[in-house]
């Protein structure tokens, strides 16, 4: 079976046009009407994939991506089919979390090649799941970090920037390579963000007098390497 894939749809026949042309590819489809039905279903039984229309009776799609989100360990990829064609309303839609957005009319075929690969990268996503180095291990969909036997305590952006560092070790990567994927470009904090969060990363994975494994290399960035 190529995969589980969720509709949430307000509107009956525009779902069950979907519905059919998924289980035509055997796809194992399901259909909710509305966003509070939608995420009991995903908590009941997450799909692979999750097809969301925007205008629901309830919840809207945008705070279902949201929650979605929010949601610890949630990993299930999004594809926003919906009527709302905006420039705006795409930016909305992938700024709220969504992975992909296709405007409603759309060609079947195009729609069917956007599930191939959101489902491909989820696939990489799993296979990437648990992440090690050295003594470091993170694990993705529960957000547990082990350095040797002990529980690491982190933030939420503590989390991301670890996790970074873990998909690319021993590469040094610049303070634009960091900034771009942990802070993005609209960022207006503080100019030193990074090194503030390198130290509080090297104060806790080092609580243990474990030895360094975040280098600084001067003028370039930061490595995860051992000395």
């Amino acid at each position: 079976m190529p995969g589980k894939v969720l509709i949430i749809d307000a509107d009956p026949k525009a779902a069950d046009s979907v519905r059919r042309r998924l289980a035509q590819e055997g796809y194992a489809v399901e259909v909710a009407h509305g966003g509070e039905s939608g995420m009991a279903q995903i908590r009941r039984e997450p799909p692979d994939l999750l097809i969301l229309e925007v205008l629901l009776p309830d919840v809207d799609g945008l705070e279902v991506c949201r929650r979605l989100q929010a949601a610890d360990g949630a990993v299930v990829p999004v594809l926003m089919l919906t009527v709302k064609d905006t420039v705006a309303d795409r930016v909305a839609g992938l700024d709220a979390g969504a992975d992909d957005y296709v405007v409603k009319p759309y060609a079947e075929d195009e729609l069917l090649a956007r599930v191939r690969a959101l489902l491909r990268r989820r696939k990489v996503s799993f296979e990437d799941q648990v992440l090690r180095y050295a003594d470091l291990v993170m694990d993705t969909s529960t957000r547990e970090v082990l350095r040797g036997k002990r529980l690491l305590s982190l933030t939420a952006r503590e989390f991301d920037l670890l996790r970074l560092f873990l998909r690319h070790p021993r590469q040094v990567l610049t303070r634009d390579i960091i900034y771009d994927h942990i802070w993005g470009y609209d960022y207006a904090g503080e100019s030193n963000i990074i090194e503030v969060y390198i130290r509080y990363l090297r104060t806790k994975l080092e609580a243990g007098d474990e030895p360094r494994l975040l280098q600084t290399f001067r003028g370039v960035g930061y490595a995860l390497r051992e000395e």
